[in-house]
């Protein structure tokens, strides 16, 4: 929750108002690097961040810049203060002056409404990290530019201590992305290419009109670089290719592959046969109605899962025969001793018993669903990749109710008299 005190975190001063200031203000007000830009970044990114350390941070730093807003819009507020009432002061923004009546809006200081297109959000906590860093970097080059440009002693201590801050924050979300321990260069999951990645492509070439020359440095040279000449140079001369390594999977068919991909499907085939005869043993021992109707729900699913498949082997040119899939048998075996123990208890902790039998069976499904579609994508089987995609969601979204269930089974199990009222009723109360 916030909690606004009446006070602000710096208190301002201003001695001789400067209505043009004030609209150079705006800028840190409603601006692309402004207070509130920074805020809404920071609190945003901190409320989908699941690492509770530096969500932590990311709500700390955005909650001070929401007292720096504050700070912003009073020192703004008293310099255009005598747009109310003065013609000339208000030449100086007819925008703030007529339409604002002298006070502060969100609006940058070129009139620019306030837009959401400001903030940087990934989802990706490093990504995030350092676009926070740049975001700090260039906030206090704009509050160093507006300390240059005033001439009000008590507005350049305001701005003094607001620049200052800006390096702190830039500190402390610098120390938290190397807290991380990731590598410099590593960003999201997916590895670049090898080679490509280290060439250095030389596309600005020649004598310039100012005495511009080819400059090497370690931006081009040394350690892992490889400094190639321009590509549209090489790619003019006849019977030559510019020298790009851009493939990132061979051309080719990888040897074994697709014995491979066979092999993953007669194991997802075994996989599911078996389902068919265990899901109707889970639906049999659910407690709760919703739980039961997942099961048999998701039983006819695996039963259009195992025509996909057959269909997969007839585009493969391939008998749908099925391989032995000892992983299955296991969780089918452990499924099985869960009903049996679910029996000796509550129907709440028994249903969740179940749950989390079937949850292992979906993960096990899963990743042989996304190994088989993987292995479709890198031999260009595109048929195959779209029925193998379509059951890899069906098993992603069985999961996900799964989880819907188990939530509502721990309400429940939390408030045993308001058993009789809740959803999952099975029996009518006695009259």
């Amino acid at each position: 929750m916030y909690h606004h005190v009446k006070k602000l975190m710096f208190t301002v001063r201003v001695d001789e108002p400067d209505p043009r200031f004030g609209n150079m203000l705006l800028e840190q007000f409603g601006g692309a690097n402004g207070e509130l830009a920074a805020a809404m970044q920071y609190s945003i990114q901190g409320l989908n961040c699941e690492d509770p350390d530096r969500k932590d941070l990311l709500m700390d730093i955005g909650t001070e810049e929401l007292s720096h807003l504050e700070v912003v819009g009073s020192l703004a507020r008293l310099h255009l203060k005598p747009s109310k009432f003065d013609r000339e002061a208000a030449e100086a923004d007819p925008l703030i002056a007529i339409a604002g009546g002298g006070g502060v809006n969100l609006f940058n200081s070129q009139g620019s409404a306030w837009t959401a297109d400001y903030l940087k959000i990934t989802g990706e906590l490093d990504v995030d990290l350092r676009s926070n860093i740049a975001a700090e970097a260039r906030a206090k080059i704009v509050y160093e530019r507006l300390i240059n440009f005033c001439d009000d002693a008590g507005t350049k201590d305001a701005l003094q201590f607001l620049m200052t801050r800006e390096i702190t924050h830039m500190k402390a979300f610098a120390l938290a992305l190397e807290s991380m321990g990731k590598p410099a260069f590593s960003i999201g999951r997916i590895a670049p290419t090898p080679g490509l990645v280290n060439q250095f492509f030389n596309t600005s070439t020649g004598a310039g009109d100012n005495g511009e020359i080819d400059t090497r440095g370690p931006w081009n040279q040394g350690d892992e670089w490889v400094f190639t000449e321009s590509p549209a140079l090489q790619s003019a001369e006849p019977g030559t290719a510019p020298s790009i390594v851009a493939e990132s999977s061979p051309t080719g068919v990888p040897i074994g592959f697709d014995e491979l991909l066979i092999d993953q499907l007669r194991d997802i085939l075994h996989a599911e046969k078996q389902l068919t005869k265990a899901l109707p043993k889970m639906a049999e021992a659910a407690r709760y109605d919703q739980l039961r109707e997942l099961f048999e729900m998701h039983l006819a699913e695996t039963e259009g899962q195992i025509e996909r498949l057959n269909e997969c082997f007839e585009l493969l040119g391939k008998t749908p025969r099925a391989k032995a899939c000892k992983g299955m048998q296991g969780l089918v075996e452990e499924g099985q001793e869960v009903i049996e123990e679910g029996a000796k208890k509550d129907d709440a902790a028994s249903d969740l018993g179940l749950i989390g039998a079937a949850q292992r069976v979906e993960h096990y499904e899963i990743s042989g669903y996304t190994t088989a579609r993987n292995l479709a994508q890198q031999l260009r089987h595109s048929a195959v990749v779209a029925l193998l995609s379509k059951s890899l969601a069906e098993e992603e979204n069985a999961d996900q109710l799964l989880n819907q269930v188990a939530r509502s089974l721990m309400s429940v199990a939390k408030m045993p008299d308001a058993i009789e009222q809740t959803a999952f009723e099975t029996e009518p109360a006695a009259e």
